[in-house]
């Protein structure tokens, strides 16, 4: 059953244990990403966001380019965890890759000379509102997704990868799928400590 507006916001977590299965069909998830890239707001309705969506084979290959970078990286005591964590995001069903684009941050940044050093601001801002609005969005589908951040170690395989622009800055990788396991209670500081009305 879909959820209104704010008990979806409630109800998104961090899911980490997810399977393969594309719930809704790729058709929906692609609309549901386009839809949010469209809407969500940017500074001076920049529209400066990307999104990249990996479905199977190029999902894998994502996870597999990771594992290779993280290869050269992580201390080889520790590599057998590392390797069983992107396993665990390789199982999902797709990946969202989130995308700046640099040109039009600077482009911003040169055409409003008074705001130019909080345009990169701006920019991390908006893209954190379209990374919320499609997770949620997802969850509210039934699927389970975590937020990943494997950039800028994995920037210029990925890059390459698929041939995206230089000027596209990766921020964030939405991993999702079928929920395999729903994670534990979450705890939450008291609300008084963190929200003051006057």
């Amino acid at each position: 059953m879909k959820k209104n507006f704010l008990e979806a916001v409630e109800h998104r977590r961090s899911v980490y244990a997810i399977g393969g299965d594309i719930l809704t069909g790729r058709e929906r998830v692609t609309e549901i990403v386009r839809h949010a890239v469209k809407h969500v707001p940017s500074t001076f309705n920049s529209q400066s966001a990307r999104a990249v969506i990996l479905f199977e084979e190029s999902h894998r290959r994502l996870w597999d380019l990771v594992l290779e970078v993280l290869q050269g990286i992580v201390n080889e005591n520790d590599f057998a965890a590392t390797a069983k964590k992107i396993d665990g995001f390789r199982r999902g069903a797709a990946t969202v890759l989130f995308f700046e684009d640099r040109a039009v941050v600077e482009d911003l940044m040169s055409r409003y000379s008074l705001y130019a050093d909080k345009f990169p601001e701006f920019s991390l801002e908006a893209s954190g509102m379209l990374q919320f609005v499609v997770w949620t969005a997802l969850e509210n589908e039934g699927y389970g997704a975590s937020l990943q951040h494997y950039n800028p170690l994995i920037d210029e395989v990925v890059r390459e990868e698929w041939s995206l622009p230089q000027s596209w800055q990766l921020r964030s990788q939405l991993v999702f799928g079928s929920v395999v396991e729903w994670p534990g209670e979450k705890s939450f500081i008291p609300l008084e400590e963190r929200v003051l009305v006057f």
